[in-house]
């Protein structure tokens, strides 16, 4: 994410239902009048400054409200929760472009883009918010249609989860049973990122709901539990080079809605070589570290350990516990611990009925 997206998503948040920031724009909005406020102070924003008067008093709603029925813009410093000026004309670089046409909103944009600071720009005919960060404008929507688009998400995002889950556990059973293709892992991995794009997604609408997202906010923190480690241990069992990781999810992040759809672009982003569509069916041996990880109280540092003696999960199957307290920190029972584990994994995996 940029610096201006950044920049945006905290301006979002400051704006969001049930702070005071947007407590005041909708009191400035219920009396139909506009407004043109910058969230931030800074000798940038002072050059820009003509007249108006210097006020250093602490922000609320009602202040806000009445500073607005004047003509001129309103300085809020967010650091401090001042209001420095009000009243004043702002002199922005008028080379700068802007594809605005209200003077308001001309005014905004450039000086948005000139300090790289937001600010606000309320219609009073529209009943508008928007919002200019860098090269960036939003304008805010009304709770109802956020809350209406965020609960859409949600559902999706259940429906993928759970089909998340279904693919998951075919994938252990695979993996016992050294079975897994290339197909079945980027099929996983395909479901996992458009899980991360729907959470992205409805991370934006959250943090423009305040308040009003709080309930969908552990909605989602409950569906999402653990998503993010599973996501990590599978792409560390399957990619090429598991030092390479953080090159993977800016490969995956990178391919648009179509490449997703593409099982062999998923598998190339793998840094698996596709040459033939019958190539995604050529077996694949995991690491065994998505294994080894569900173990209770197997540190992580032992399982690099072990990983990295034993690189597959089919040699660790074959392995008995005087092999793995060769590992400093393995002793006999916590060895005997993972050799139990692995053992009902494989026997459960070769039941044609197991479901996990």
């Amino acid at each position: 994410m940029d610096t201006d997206s950044i920049a945006l998503r905290k301006a979002l948040q400051l704006v969001a239902p049930g702070t005071e920031l947007r407590e005041g724009l909708e009191r400035i909005q219920r009396s139909h009048t506009g407004a043109l406020i910058i969230l931030g102070y800074s000798p940038e924003v002072e050059a820009l400054c003509s007249g108006g008067f210097e006020l250093e008093v602490g922000f609320s709603p009602a202040r806000l409200r009445e500073l607005a029925k004047m003509d001129g813009a309103v300085i809020i410093d967010t650091d401090t929760w001042l209001i420095r000026k009000a009243n004043v004309q702002l002199i922005p670089d008028p080379s700068i472009p802007t594809d605005e046409s209200g003077m308001r909103h001309r005014t905004a944009q450039r000086v948005a883009r000139q300090t790289n600071i937001p600010v606000l720009s309320l219609s009073a005919s529209m009943r508008l918010i928007s919002i200019y960060v860098g090269q960036l404008h939003h304008t805010v929507e009304e709770p109802e249609t956020l809350l209406a688009r965020a609960n859409q998400a949600v559902d999706t995002l259940e429906r993928y989860t759970q089909r998340l889950d279904e693919v998951l556990s075919s994938l252990a059973i695979f993996e016992m049973r050294e079975a897994v293709t290339v197909r079945d892992i980027a099929t996983v991995v395909q479901r996992m990122e458009m899980i991360r794009r729907i959470t992205a997604e409805l991370d934006g609408y959250l943090s423009q709901l305040g308040d009003d997202g709080r309930l969908l906010s552990l909605q989602v923190d409950d569906l999402l539990r653990g998503a993010a480690s599973e996501r990590t241990l599978v792409l560390r069992d399957y990619i090429a080079d598991p030092i390479m990781l953080d090159d993977v999810e800016d490969k995956l992040s990178a391919l648009s809605g179509e490449s997703l759809v593409d099982l062999s672009q998923i598998a190339e982003s793998l840094g698996m070589s596709i040459y033939d569509p019958a190539d995604l069916d050529e077996v694949i041996r995991p690491r065994g570290i998505r294994a080894l990880a569900v173990i209770p109280r197997l540190p992580w540092r032992l399982i690099q350990q072990i990983t990295e003696r034993w690189p597959t999960l089919a040699e660790l199957q074959q392995l008995t516990a005087e092999d793995f307290q060769q590992v400093e920190g393995i002793g006999p029972y916590r060895a005997q611990t993972i050799v139990d584990h692995l053992r009902q994994r494989t026997n459960a995996a070769g039941d044609p009925n197991v479901s996990w």
